[in-house]
Parts: structure tokens; sequence; C-alpha cells
């Protein structure tokens, strides 16, 4: 059940980091756009890929193509955030931690990033940093239930 809400979790929180993204049209028939475009497509189809093999537990796989999307926009916040969540359920804590710190240099102390991190806190049992982290990630979103059941869960632990 643990693991299924963490999956839930770690879900949600990238179909809506990446809801606010968009694709445009792009004139392939002009060579230019097109290469121009190849780096962005690639990551594009990595981290759709690595969303499927996360939610479907695959989370070397989900990894593998986290990185890959990673390695080709390096700048790309929603495959960091990816890439942090499959470490997590790998039990790379070391290597989450260093895709969560880069992750918080491109985009800021977002709540979905803390709380994220916060329940990498959690699953590796270091309830004090959760609850600091998560107690971040509640003051940016006082009304967010998945952060209200994080924090409860750290505080129950």
């Amino acid at each position: 059940m643990k693991v299924r809400i963490v999956r839930l979790i770690a879900i949600g929180l990238l179909a809506g980091a990446l809801g606010g993204c968009q694709t445009g049209s792009i004139d392939t028939t002009m060579t230019s756009a097109f290469q121009a475009n190849a780096q962005g497509s690639l990551a594009d189809r990595k981290i759709d890929s690595g969303k499927k093999q996360f939610a479907a537990g695959n989370y070397g796989l989900a990894e593998k193509n986290f990185r890959a999307a990673v390695e080709a926009t390096p700048d790309n916040g929603t495959a960091w955030l990816g890439l942090a969540a499959s470490y997590d359920q790998l039990g790379r804590f070391d290597l989450a931690d260093r895709a969560y710190a880069q992750l918080l240099k491109l985009e800021g102390a977002k709540a979905s990033i803390l709380n994220n991190q916060g329940y990498s806190y959690i699953l590796r049992g270091d309830m004090k940093q959760a609850r600091k982290v998560l107690s971040n990630a509640h003051a940016l979103a006082p009304d967010n239930v998945v952060i209200e059941g994080n924090l409860k869960l750290a505080n129950n632990a």
C-alpha cells in the first residue's frame, strides 16, 4: 500500500509539472528547424517513456529514460524530478540528493519539489529532515493535501 501511495504521489507530481508544458508545431521542411528541435524531441520521448516505466514500477528503466532526458536537456526540471523520484525508488538516495539539488537550482524551492524531497527523507527513515523539508513545502502550499499527508506521516513515525 505504501509503495502504491508513493507511485501515485510521484505520478501526480510529474503530471502536474508537465501540465504547463506545451509543444508547438515545428516546420520540419526547414532543416535548421528540425535540427534545433532534435534534442527537445528526444527529451520529450524519454520523459514520456520514463513516466510510463515509473507508473509500471520499472524504476530502473524509468531512471534510464529520465537520465537520458537530463543528458539531452540539462535544464529540464521535469526530467530532473523524474530522475530524483526514480533514484528514491531504487534506494539510491545519494544520487537522489544530487538530482534534487540540481532541480532546486533550476526551479527554486517549489512546494511540489520540496514535497518529493521530503518524501525521499521519509523513505530513508530520516523523519527529522523530512519534517523540516515538508514544513517548508507546507508553508508554500498550505492547502495541498498530499503535502499535509506526508507531513502527518513524518510526524507520526
